[in-house]
């Protein structure tokens, strides 16, 4: 029974993930046709829309819909400019200082709306006439854009550690945040080092220099976004508020800043604001919904215990068994989006973690870092989509440019694989973890 249980339910979701069913419903749809094997169809249908509803009954949960909301009032508000100009000036002397300019402001952008997507559609927008102005090559723009774009899902506040602090049974929000800080300063130096040194055999320029009354103006000026950062993510960790609590107050903090500060958002354009927001918001809890029943269905077929046992086969090495997990993680984030993937994974993977003496902060960070990488490639890569298409480049051409990026990106999650202070030294310090 557990093997036709596992058959039907990884056949089914393959077939219909190559027919092009939204992933929502091929999730939900393997999952009720593999209950269907012990159960009869209206007894399957019950669980399903049981642990789909039970899947969604999470206080915590009620941070996603608030910070995509914030995310998105912060992308028409004007303070993505404001970052755009902040970053110019830090990077101005460096060679080519717009690839570095790029780089720290999806660093800035992207943890403050916590979407890459979002990130990459609104730096790329704005750097890429500008680079093409300076005789910057457009196929290795986009290639910045892209590979620094999913900082912003490490460097708080981040949707995708509160999904896994959910599915991983209640790990720490806070200490999640925290680590995830230096993973995604980390990401982004490494694709400035390699841009910077692209940019020195291409012999790209570097801005004028900038002076001390230019740097202090953008700093200014940028401080009422940055302080988002400060608010959220200070107020958690001072146990002032909750994650929850964290996102709506970014909600009403974004809102004052883009409407009555900035004044680049009309409250008339809220409306439309909100719909988008909505949409995201339910496309994301469906994904979680489905999700939850199949996590149900494949610890019902000891998927997870057959998982554990087949690394106990190849190997106890703790080395051996990180390397094949950082892999498998590697190919999935290719063909799945993040989300789907933290659900589906995180309990088949964890306990295979926590038994090798691995912290589960530890292991969440690594799990994102890796998939961060599978939305810059094809062929689901949101990243590299919306990249490509703000850049007006082809795919192909994007792709073979990122080589050397995908190499730092790799390197770069091998260090934090296995040194897990890179990770857990803030939560340590500050939250005495």
């Amino acid at each position: 029974m557990e093997l036709t249980s596992i058959l039907t339910l990884f056949g089914s979701f393959a077939v219909l993930l190559i027919l092009s069913v939204p992933i929502s419903y091929s999730i939900a749809i393997s999952t009720l046709l593999t209950i269907c094997v012990s159960l009869l169809f209206e007894s399957a249908l019950m669980v399903v829309t049981q642990k789909m509803a039970s899947g969604l009954d999470n206080f915590a949960l009620l941070a996603i819909p608030f910070f995509i909301l914030s995310g998105n009032i912060m992308n028409r508000g004007g303070i993505a400019i404001r970052l755009i100009e902040l970053a110019k000036v830090l990077g101005a002397r460096l060679p080519g200082s717009l690839f570095h300019c790029n780089v720290l402001a999806n660093m800035m952008f992207g943890s403050i709306s916590g979407s890459a997507v979002a990130s990459s559609a609104a730096m790329g927008g704005i750097m890429a006439p500008l680079q093409k102005k300076e005789g910057y090559q457009p196929e290795l723009s986009a290639a910045v854009n892209i590979a620094s774009c999913p900082t912003g899902l490490l460097i708080p506040p981040s949707n995708t550690l509160i999904v896994y602090s959910l599915v991983s049974g209640g790990t720490s929000i806070f200490a999640l945040f925290l680590a995830g800080y230096l993973p995604g300063i980390l990401m982004g130096l490494g694709v400035m080092l390699v841009a910077g040194f692209i940019a020195t055999r291409r012999k790209y320029p570097k801005s004028e220099k900038a002076t001390c009354k230019q740097v202090l103006v953008k700093t200014i000026d940028a401080i009422p976004s940055l302080l988002l950062i400060v608010i959220v993510i200070g107020g958690i960790i001072a146990g002032i508020f909750t994650a929850t609590e964290g996102s709506a107050i970014a909600v009403v903090y974004t809102l004052i800043l883009s409407v009555f500060i900035y004044k680049e958002l009309k409250l008339s354009e809220l409306p439309r604001v909100i719909l988008e927001s909505a949409v995201t918001t339910a496309i994301v809890l469906l994904l979680i919904g489905a999700s939850s029943g199949m996590s149900w269905a494949m610890a019902n077929a000891d998927v997870p215990y057959l998982i554990q046992d087949a690394f106990t086969y190849i190997s106890d090495n703790p080395i051996i068994v990180l390397l094949t997990i950082n892999i498998i993680l590697l190919v999935v984030g290719t063909f799945m989006d993040m989300t789907p993937a933290v659900l589906i994974f995180t309990p088949i993977f964890l306990p295979i973690a926590v038994e090798m003496g691995l912290d589960p902060v530890h292991f969440g960070i690594m799990m994102t870092f890796n998939l961060c990488i599978g939305i810059c490639t094809p062929p689901v890569g949101s990243a590299l989509f919306v990249g490509c298409s703000v850049a007006k480049v082809g795919i192909d051409k994007v792709i073979k440019t990122m080589i050397p990026f995908f190499f730092v990106l790799f390197a770069t999650l091998m260090l934090v694989t296995f040194i897990p202070n890179i990770s857990l030294i803030l939560p340590k310090l500050f939250l005495n973890y």
